[in-house]
């Protein structure tokens, strides 16, 4: 039973000693050493992972496509009251049948970068025990360049799902499209951009805020005292924070609706102001809230 795998109940009872039989084994034993791992099992784990990033990314792509099409339907309507009443759902079905293959392309590389960082920090990790600056300035170099790589095709993406949306190409030409349409106007992408990032960012800070605030007094409100019959809270602050660390969370992910619904139609007013002009022949298909803020408006055709 040398180097073999054993059962310690078994080896207990069949295991003898050779001088004398109706004594246990004195020098053999059976006790656990490790568990052998197969490098199928490593492997397997490795599709997880890439299988886990791919559906994470392709979820989060689809629901952007679905968005983009909503959205893009209201503007490209010339006149808004006849947007069809069922424009969500038309969008997904649109989605769904013929744009899964763009998203499926879009989430698998932004995947691969994705693993690629992951491998970085791995490799950081196990190469923390050694004290060498040079390959730890190569790595930090290496994990800010795929971050910068992430987040860059992330914004290639998400313009490109929205250009796919609008005129229903390919991922590659949907892509460069929306890439040459953003550098032509780069200054208006950079302002916008900014200016909603901080608007975003401050009502989720404000609404976190509130909520926490609004919980820290509910918790001294003496009808609070009453019901739970004069037990009270060591520190109140303790749930308010945590209250208002998840309704950040939670607020972020409503508020990336309305940054797909910022993107969409600024994209879409990007593309209406370079193919038309206001004339009757080519009319701004622009709400005319947002001409006002422009300051363009569409020339009435004339009267016969």
């Amino acid at each position: 039973m040398d180097y073999e795998s054993c059962d310690p109940v078994q080896f207990t009872a069949n295991c003898h000693d050779s001088a004398s039989p109706a004594l246990p084994c004195r020098k053999a034993t059976c006790h656990f050493t490790g568990i052998e791992s197969p490098y199928s099992v490593t492997y397997m784990q490795i599709v997880n992972v890439v299988g886990f990033f791919w559906a994470m990314f392709f979820i989060s792509g689809l629901s952007d496509m679905m968005l983009a099409s909503t959205f893009s339907t209201w503007y490209w309507t010339f006149h808004k009251r006849d947007v069809p009443f069922f424009t969500l759902t038309k969008g997904i079905y649109r989605t769904m049948r013929y744009h899964m293959g763009t998203v499926a392309i879009g989430a698998l590389i932004i995947t691969i970068v994705r693993v690629i960082r992951v491998f970085l920090e791995y490799v950081d990790h196990k190469l923390k025990k050694f004290d060498n600056s040079f390959t730890r300035c190569v790595l930090c170099c290496c994990k800010c360049f795929f971050w910068c790589l992430e987040n860059f095709l992330k914004f290639i993406n998400k313009n490109a799902y929205i250009m796919c949306a609008v005129h229903g190409k390919g991922f590659c030409k949907s892509a460069r499209d929306a890439f040459s349409l953003l550098m032509r106007n780069i200054i208006r992408v950079v302002v916008l951009d900014k200016v909603t990032d901080f608007i975003f960012f401050l009502s989720k800070l404000l609404i976190s805020i509130g909520v926490g605030i609004g919980v820290f007094y509910l918790l001294q409100w003496s009808y609070i005292y009453e019901v739970t019959q004069g037990q009270r809270l060591h520190y109140n602050y303790v749930p308010a924070i945590i209250l208002a660390v998840a309704t950040y969370l939670i607020t972020t992910i409503f508020f990336n609706v309305y940054a797909m619904a910022v993107d969409t139609l600024f994209l879409c007013f990007l593309e209406d102001c370079e193919r038309n002009d206001g004339s009757v022949e080519k009319p701004y298909f622009m709400s005319k809230n947002l001409m006002k803020i422009l300051g363009k408006k569409n020339k009435k055709p004339k009267a016969n």
